[in-house]
């Protein structure tokens, strides 16, 4: 059985549209099987969208492991930085494409393992949800390519939950970067941000 963190999800497509409402602006998203949250956008990135601010840095954004493109097309529409997205699942990035184009927004979107095919440039800010069904060698892995990609005084956002986690990824941020916020907490998800 595959899952969203695969690169061909083997399930049968079905493609459909939902809508979001962001600050009073709707969004429109293609989604289908095989993909993370097909029939919504989910608590954890609603509440990571409504947690996090976009930095000063003059510095392109990050939307790591974009799913069908949420959070880069939401933050793409609220910035004039360059915004980039990368996904493992092909199918994914292929309804990111679709996406960016139906909210007419220009995202620069890569198809690919962690940030395998992502340009070796610097980010002020990396957003992620982390793939949490993957494993926490592979999430891990991402917290630390994330640190390794930002400038610094860049910072990485995520969300997650307390049962899924949070206490461990919080100690192995503190590690890595010289400061640790917890931006928001409901329902369980907490909203984390990590400076360079």
């Amino acid at each position: 059985m595959s899952h969203y963190y695969s690169k061909n999800p083997d399930v049968l497509s079905e493609p459909k549209e939902i809508k979001y409402n962001f600050n009073n602006k709707i969004f429109r998203f293609k989604t289908d099987h095989g993909v993370f949250s097909r029939d919504y956008v989910d608590f954890g990135t609603n509440l990571l969208l409504k947690s996090i601010k976009i930095n000063e840095l003059n510095y392109p954004i990050l939307d790591l492991c974009c799913g069908y493109g949420v959070v880069g097309i939401v933050i793409k529409s609220l910035t004039n930085k360059e915004v980039y997205a990368t996904d493992i699942n092909e199918r994914a990035v292929s309804l990111t494409k679709e996406n960016a184009k139906l909210n007419n927004v220009s995202l620069n979107i890569y198809s690919g393992d962690m940030f395998e095919n992502v340009p070796n440039i610097s980010f002020s800010q990396i957003i992620l949800n982390p793939p949490i069904r993957a494993g926490k060698e592979v999430v891990f892995n991402l917290y630390k390519e994330s640190y390794d990609y930002l400038i610094v005084n860049g910072e990485l956002d995520i969300v997650i939950q307390k049962k899924q986690g949070k206490d461990s990824t919080l100690k192995y941020l503190k590690e890595l970067f010289k400061e640790v916020n917890i931006l928001n907490k409901d329902k369980g998800y907490f909203i984390i941000q990590a400076i360079k």
